[in-house]
């Protein structure tokens, strides 16, 4: 049972007024809302070519017949064979808006560096219907901050979240939006990464109303300690003992060929396993 003072109805009722007075202030949620919108555009000159369901398409192409765009960075490396935890676990939140934000004139895309049809396979495993297109062999990831190159610069370090850093990671979680004008022309004006856009987590949002809360005790104290991909809640296992059983799986077959090793990756913790030869 969680840790709480038990108290009666009305002293109840008083504390919750206390609450009801702050969750009030959603003036202030309003006023960094409208920083956000005052925010400078920035033309994007460049020239982005991805791939996908429909082929190969520009960014300009990508809004469809929109003039807003959302894309999702979602971190799914050419190396991988699957696409991150953490992402999976947003673009879940996603299905049910859609309808919503495209009759708002408002298109939302994924966009990841593994290949199509690596894309593909696992878009259609998860059972999503967003579009969702790579930017494989594309300097977009990149540009925009949401990958960098493997160990950084000659220092060792990377611009992400907008400060310089070491480097850790080769992709990170974000998303950025986009508008295209009449003309035809795009341009950049919002990205937000980290907890920036928590709000997007719409379970997270109903945990928080819960008496455990996020209820997030280690060992990284982030979903990682929880969310599983959706599509292995079913055995109650959790994804780490997912990807440690089918590690086990491909290290009887892959002993069988004298082969190297098998890496699977559970991001944004960074879970690795690797079976060295024998």
């Amino acid at each position: 049972m969680p840790a709480a003072k038990v108290a009666t109805r009305e002293e109840w009722l008083a504390a919750r007024k206390a609450l009801l007075a702050k969750e009030e202030h959603t003036h202030v949620r309003d006023a960094l809302n409208r920083e956000r919108l005052a925010l400078p555009w920035v033309k994007v000159e460049k020239r982005y070519v991805f791939e996908g369901a429909d082929g190969k398409e520009t960014l300009a192409d990508l809004f469809g017949p929109r003039s807003q765009l959302v894309i999702k960075h979602f971190m799914f490396a050419p190396d991988w064979e699957e696409g991150c935890l953490g992402c999976s676990f947003e673009v879940d939140h996603v299905g049910g808006a859609l309808a919503h934000l495209e009759h708002h004139d408002v298109s939302y895309l994924a966009v990841s560096r593994a290949p199509w049809p690596k894309i593909a396979a696992y878009q259609q495993r998860m059972g999503w219907q967003f579009k969702w297109v790579s930017s494989h062999g594309s300097d977009f990831n990149y540009d925009f901050h949401a990958s960098f190159p493997k160990n950084g610069d000659a220092n060792g370090k990377v611009f992400s979240n907008f400060e310089v850093r070491d480097f850790e990671i080769e992709d990170v979680s974000g998303r950025s939006a986009f508008y295209k004008d009449e003309k035809g022309d795009v341009f950049h004006t919002y990205s937000g990464f980290e907890r920036g856009n928590e709000e997007v987590l719409g379970t997270y949002m109903l945990l928080d109303l819960t008496p455990k809360g996020r209820n997030e005790k280690g060992p990284r104290h982030n979903l990682t300690d929880w969310v599983g991909r959706h599509d292995r809640y079913d055995n109650g296992a959790s994804d780490e003992d997912q990807i440690r059983a089918m590690v086990a799986e491909w290290a009887e077959a892959l002993r069988a060929k004298d082969a190297g090793k098998v890496v699977s990756c559970l991001a944004p913790g960074n879970v690795m396993f690797v079976l060295a030869p024998e």
